[in-house]
């Protein structure tokens, strides 16, 4: 279940098309995937996710981007006894006490890349930040997130509308904070509009970021008015490692394009899959759980291991965007987070 169409699907999309790659590698003939298009909306992830447990008959759910549809979808999913692996949304909720020993989280928990983005900033000397964010369940993450690291103060602090398209309130506002720096979190076209606004502004204070809003498939629509901002990412296309390679390589040479950070976590998440059911049946849930928590796959990022509320704990870089020729993509500059472990996991009784 993944969005599909409307504002966030080329998001959805990333996700799917990094998922099915990796089922495409894999030669099983085992694994039947069923994809529904949740459209981004909570009703309808929900009413799906119903009929792929009781028409369907699924072992393994996956695919959502959206925190408050995961809110919405993952709880009656383990509540079923079946499985749920989690290939973006990381929020707090499902991390902590709401853990569960059937949910998995292949991506990070909605804080770390901002808090990452907090420890840059501290780096970078910034001392007075403007901070927003859409007002969704992984909004208040997101900020949560870039306060726990940063140690200056706060210029402003705001939360948008999920969807948002026009940032000339905003924009005004921080205009006027007397801010040495920005942080947003706005994903898909969110970021799109609001980084084009921004610059069309020209204000000059600059910005930081999480990759979802500087990342592959944003990018291009971006522009000019990205590059050289730093923004952060457990994933980049030039991670030197076999698997990741071997990734950019054939996801290129498949889908005629360069992989986003979605694609790459969909890749990790069916290859996750894949490395489990190699080793045990869902059927045999206690086998199976054991077999998805030992992580025995190659991930893209590397070295890759959950944590003990199956959140991964790993190393999340600053990424400074740049153009490769005509198209414009990241490098990474640094290590902003090493082998990171969200706070969550204290308050998880697995």
């Amino acid at each position: 279940i993944t969005t599909l169409s409307g504002g966030g699907a080329g998001l959805g999309i990333d996700v799917r098309d990094g998922f099915m790659l990796a089922v495409k590698q894999s030669g099983r003939d085992d694994i039947e995937v069923v994809i529904e298009d949740d459209q981004r909306k909570p009703d309808i992830a929900v009413q799906l996710a119903d009929k792929m447990i009781q028409s369907d008959k699924v072992d393994v759910l996956t695919g959502i981007i959206w925190s408050n549809l995961a809110m919405a979808v993952v709880p009656s999913v383990t509540a079923h006894g079946k499985f749920y692996l989690s290939p973006n949304a990381g929020p707090s909720a499902l991390a902590g006490k709401g853990c569960n020993p059937n949910y998995f989280n292949v991506a990070w928990q909605n804080d770390n890349l901002h808090e990452a983005a907090g420890a840059y900033a501290n780096s970078a000397g910034f001392k007075n930040s403007f901070i927003l964010a859409p007002n969704y369940p992984a909004g208040p993450d997101a900020l949560t997130g870039y306060k726990r690291s940063f140690d200056g103060e706060l210029a402003g602090e705001l939360f948008t509308k999920l969807g948002q398209t026009d940032y000339a309130a905003e924009i005004a506002q921080i205009r006027a904070s007397g801010a040495d720096s920005v942080f947003f979190f706005l994903p898909g076209g969110m970021g799109i509009s609001f980084l084009k606004q921004y610059a069309d502004s020209g204000i000059e204070i600059p910005v930081v970021g999480p990759a979802f809003s500087f990342d592959q498939g944003i990018l291009q629509a971006v522009g000019d008015a990205a590059m050289g901002v730093v923004n952060t990412s457990q994933w980049n296309k030039d991670i030197d490692n076999p698997a990741n390679k071997d990734f950019v390589q054939t996801f290129q040479a498949e889908y005629g394009r360069l992989p986003s950070l979605y694609a790459s976590q969909g890749f990790d998440t069916a290859n996750l899959l894949i490395s489990a059911i190699a080793k045990a049946s869902p059927s045999d849930a206690d086998a199976f759980r054991a077999a998805l928590k030992a992580a025995e796959f190659d991930s893209t990022r590397g070295d890759f291991r959950f944590n003990t509320n199956n959140h991964p704990i790993q190393s999340i870089y600053a990424r400074e965007v740049i153009k490769e020729g005509d198209v414009f993509t990241n490098r990474i500059i640094g290590v902003a987070l090493e082998d990171h472990a969200d706070v969550y996991a204290a308050e998880c009784k697995m």
